[in-house]
């Protein structure tokens, strides 16, 4: 057996301790409970503003456009709000089709249901995923505020996804549906002795 076949069948390398405990030992799950919760208020608190104040889901989204109208437009002297002309040729696709009548919807209604989602602790990996998706498409468009933490903070979630929601939902969702790599409780079928 040569050297090279040996090296790949070498055990796999595994995590600093540290990091096994951050993200998978219950003994954070009160860490990443304030971290839910800050990140869920965060959404939930932007979300509601949108979904029952005026230019999001009434007025067709003008709120919505102005945003990316801003986002868009290139000063003649310094530099423009979005550095990459990709996702300025992009929003610019989505006004020319008045895409912001109904993306508003989704952008309001989707920050609502990720923040209730981080809030309650219910599938928690995919609502940080969603929030995170969300962020990143605002850093795209040239809007920081505070964005950059909570894109960390929504990063980490993901990654502490068997404890982030112990202290939650999840605590009996993630048994009972498990992952798409191990199934849970409930699509596991259990061996029934054959009676004859």
């Amino acid at each position: 057996m040569s050297i090279f076949t040996k090296a790949f069948r070498s055990r796999e390398v595994s995590d600093p301790s540290f990091l096994r405990f951050l993200f998978g030992n219950r003994a954070m799950a009160p860490l990443w409970l304030l971290a839910r919760l800050y990140l869920g208020w965060q959404w939930l608190h932007s979300g509601w503003s949108k979904v029952t104040g005026d230019g999001w889901l009434n007025q067709g989204g003008v709120a919505l456009q102005g945003y990316w109208e801003a986002a868009v437009r290139v000063p003649e002297e310094g530099r423009p709000t979005i550095t990459y002309d990709w996702y300025r040729d992009f929003l610019q696709y989505m006004l020319d089709h008045e895409w912001y009548e109904w993306f508003a919807v989704v952008i309001a209604t989707g920050e609502v249901i990720v923040g209730l989602m981080l809030i309650a602790g219910a599938f928690t990996a995919i609502a940080a995923f969603f929030g995170a998706f969300m962020n990143f498409n605002f850093l795209l468009a040239g809007s920081a505020s505070t964005n950059p933490v909570l894109f960390v903070l929504a990063l980490l979630l993901m990654g502490a996804w068997k404890t982030a929601g112990h202290i939650g939902v999840d605590r009996w969702l993630l048994p009972a549906l498990g992952a798409p790599w191990s199934p849970g409780g409930l699509f596991r079928r259990e061996a029934q002795p054959h009676r004859g």
